[in-house]
């Protein structure tokens, strides 16, 4: 039988049976398991691969979440949680066999940082019309505190922490993520959150997860819930009079600002459209932050 780490793994899932599946196999047969797995289900079919990685060994919770969201889920599954450590992934993704013992070395190093995040590298072949997801590809640890730029610290699949900081921070603000009107961005407030009250964020490379990659139509539909995520982050950190939110928005726009312009000048019309449904969702999520997550 695998070894255990004391950690509890957070999967939210909304009807996607086969990615949930893949992704529970992937848990257990990695070389180290988590003790538990805490399954939020917001949809249907997910009974059968739940019941397929229990025969398999892996212990796991199987909660049924009626509010949409997935900050609402992830945040169902860690007050469930019973382990000292929380990592999060998500059903569109595979944990490396390595994933978990590779988050455990993280946390019980002489450095030990308050959370870590990790790669995030395309799944399966490099297909035509397909298109790489959140992906984290740098060979190099880093540490992150202060005021470091959230979107360079890491992604909500591959991400755990130190279970006590959600007594310090909170969880998740459920007006964020996907299923709501503030469309992505739940992990960078987070991330956020976490480093303005003093955490330590360790990015390891050795912590893999493979996402599985987009269609052309489903990229084109996620880019304005991409900035929608960040403008409506930056617009609560503002309404509750976090200036240091100013400074954020404003890299945040001339980094975007200088990709639409650079594939404008390639001629790369395709990448060029898909900056301006970032920034537009951006202006929209600004919007939505500042009126403290109401859509009117």
């Amino acid at each position: 039988m695998n070894a255990r780490a004391e950690v509890t793994v957070a999967v939210a899932t909304l009807d996607r049976p086969d990615g949930l599946r893949r992704c529970l196999t992937a848990l257990a047969e990695g070389t180290l398991r988590p003790a538990e797995v805490v399954v939020v289900d917001q949809g249907s079919g997910a009974e059968g691969a739940v019941a397929a990685a229990r025969q398999a060994g892996l212990e796991v919770v199987h909660l049924r979440q009626e509010r949409r969201g997935l900050a609402a889920s992830r945040n169902a599954a860690w007050a469930r949680a019973a382990q000292p450590f929380v990592a999060v992934t998500d059903d569109d993704c595979v944990p490396d066999a390595g994933w978990v013992a590779a988050l455990a070395r993280a946390f019980a190093a002489a450095d030990a940082p308050d959370a870590v995040t990790g790669r995030v590298l395309p799944l399966g072949a490099d297909e035509p019309g397909l298109y790489a997801v959140s992906s984290r590809t740098g060979a190099a640890r880093a540490d992150f505190a202060g005021r470091a730029l959230p979107w360079l610290v890491g992604t909500g699949g591959n991400f755990a922490l130190r279970r006590e900081w959600l007594a310090r921070v909170g969880r998740y603000d459920e007006r964020l993520g996907a299923g709501t009107p503030g469309g992505a961005g739940e992990d960078m407030d987070l991330l956020y959150r976490l480093l303005r009250a003093g955490a330590r964020i360790r990015y390891e490379p050795e912590a893999v997860v493979y996402h599985e990659r987009q269609t052309r139509p489903r990229r084109l539909a996620t880019r304005a819930s991409y900035g929608r995520g960040i403008g409506a982050c930056c617009g609560l950190w503002l309404r509750g009079r976090d200036l240091h939110a100013l400074a954020i928005l404003g890299q945040w726009l001339v980094m975007r600002a200088r990709l639409l312009v650079g594939a404008a000048r390639r001629g790369r019309w395709s990448a060029a459209r898909e900056e301006i449904l970032v920034l537009a969702g951006t202006a929209g999520g600004l919007l939505y932050g500042l009126r403290g997550g109401r859509t009117a």
